[in-house]
């Protein structure tokens, strides 16, 4: 499938948004793990993860072989007195991907808006297992989305970027109808949306619903995550009641090819869709957690396996 480049990102090198204990490798690592193991592309990570000056930032991934695909940046998007603050933060982050535009490929990095994930206790402690009266308000539902809108739109007329928005466990867009209510309220013109295929499966319960996710969305996909789910830990997960942090801890996001989704359809799937040129592997880990350069060559080598 020559459209399709393979990036990694680096949430799995223990780089997370999350106030964790642990420490996790430099980007220094984290880089020449990425290159070494196969991989033509990066997400940047929290913001001071790697260098925030451009020609420093480009000079790192340029001799590496290494593209920025895009940036996480979360937001209170209920609250919408985090909205201006938001904005800021998202413009920080959009001016360095565009600073770095021009001497990479030609693709343009995205912006990838979430949720304040993890900062809601409900909603942290019954991840995967996400109930109807767990969710937003009507009026909560027209904040978040304005809000998230809001902010695409302003990444754009600034800097041209394009939004892509990440549905993920422990925030307040994690079941497929919460995906399908956030993209009902929203331009697809403005915002369109980063399919995370473990996170999906995590949620919808079933790893087997990624393909008939991936049909659902088709329209408002413009960038997928590479992420595997474990449904055995996953089924544990919510019969003990672990929180999100524990089922990861504990594995639910495995190495591809170890856990039920089903890739060589999500593969299927991509190849009739060439825009969308970039793929990016995540495997979710703790700081300090597993073999991180290790599973990254073996998750290269599988998607290889299946013609990524």
């Amino acid at each position: 499938m020559s459209h399709i480049r393979i990036g990694n990102a680096p949430c799995s090198w223990g780089v997370l948004e999350f106030d964790l204990d642990g420490e996790a490798a430099g980007y220094g690592q984290v880089l020449d793990e990425m290159a070494a193991a196969g991989y033509e592309g990066t997400e940047l990570g929290d913001w001071g993860f790697m260098p925030t000056e451009p020609d420093v930032l480009a000079g790192e991934l340029a001799w590496r072989g290494l593209t920025l695909l895009g940036a996480f940046v979360p937001v209170a998007l209920k609250d919408p007195a985090a909205h201006g603050p938001g904005i800021e933060a998202a413009l920080k982050v959009a001016r360095l991907l565009a600073g770095l535009a021009e001497r990479m490929d030609g693709h343009g990095p995205f912006l990838v808006l979430a949720d304040n994930n993890g900062s809601d206790p409900v909603r942290t402690r019954n991840a995967g297992r996400v109930t109807l009266d767990m969710g937003l308000s009507d009026a909560a539902w027209r904040v978040f989305a304005a809000g998230a809108e809001r902010v695409a739109r302003v990444v754009h007329h600034e800097t041209g970027l394009r939004t892509v928005f990440h549905h993920h466990c422990a925030g307040y867009v994690e079941t497929p109808d919460e995906i399908a209510r956030l993209l009902s309220l929203t331009d697809p013109a403005v915002l369109g949306l980063v399919f995370d295929t473990g996170h999906y499966a995590f949620a919808a319960g079933d790893c087997a619903a990624v393909p008939e996710g991936l049909r659902r969305f088709a329209d408002r996909i413009w960038y997928i995550h590479f992420k595997d789910c474990q449904p055995e830990i996953a089924a544990a997960s919510r019969a003990a009641g672990w929180d999100y942090l524990e089922s990861v801890r504990r594995g639910v996001f495995c190495e591809l090819g170890r856990g039920g989704v089903d890739f060589p359809r999500v593969a299927e799937w991509l190849a009739a869709r060439p825009d969308i040129r970039w793929g990016i592997v995540e495997q979710d880990v703790l700081p300090g957690m597993g073999a991180p350069k290790e599973s990254a060559t073996r998750n290269r080598a599988y998607l290889r396996s299946i013609g990524l």
